[in-house]
């Protein structure tokens, strides 16, 4: 599993995880209720402008793991242009790009631990009615980890399809993509039996 947070320090890894989620939750409802491509392009511009406050590596580091989504753009722009609306596949794109940018800086100036500690602080009335959160709060944190180290094992087998093949992969992969995140799913949970499954660690009360 990856570290999502960046190795380069910068200033927003010290304020409060809760505040950057809550921003990060109103700047995604205000990108999904306006459809102007002109406030989408400046919006796709600010973040990139937050990306080059952290400095080069640390641009240059986020900017490598948006780098996954071209296929996804390329595919709103080719749809929208054969079905007559080009400048609409180019407001969802920078739609896209600026709601991964902005949670991608979350991500990369938020440490796990914090993350996990503002879920609980969100789940904390359920415990009130007897509900146990631990469950939730481990969801939350595989799905951050995983995300990342799954979308990286398919580049791996899509280059390795390719060199073999001299092909594009394509849906080829998906088949032993699903049988190693089934093994990967195995060792956590065997992890998780070690470490007293999801009643081990702290209680629910700390």
């Amino acid at each position: 599993m990856l570290t999502l947070t960046s190795p380069v320090r910068v200033r927003a890894q010290d304020w409060p995880a809760g505040g950057k989620l809550a921003a990060l939750s109103g700047a995604s409802v205000v990108l999904f209720a306006v459809d102007s491509v002109v406030f989408h392009g400046a919006a796709a511009a600010a973040t990139l402008a937050l990306f080059a406050t952290g400095g080069r590596r640390f641009a240059a580091h986020g900017l490598r793991r948006m780098w996954a989504l071209w296929p996804f753009v390329a595919v709103l722009l080719i749809w929208n242009w054969l079905d007559g609306a080009p400048v609409q596949g180019i407001a969802l794109s920078l739609r896209l790009l600026t709601a991964v940018g902005l949670a991608t800086l979350v991500t990369m100036t938020t440490q796990l631990s914090d993350m996990m500690a503002v879920v609980r602080w969100l789940a904390h009335p359920l415990r009130r009615f007897g509900v146990t959160t631990r469950p939730l709060e481990l969801a939350v944190a595989l799905v951050i980890r995983f995300t990342p180290a799954l979308a990286r094992s398919g580049a791996h087998l899509a280059q390795a399809w390719r060199a073999r093949s001299g092909r594009r992969a394509s849906w080829r992969i998906v088949a032993p993509l699903a049988v190693l995140a089934l093994d990967d799913a195995e060792r956590v949970a065997d992890a998780l039996r070690a470490r007293g499954g999801l009643t081990g660690g702290p209680t629910d009360g700390t």
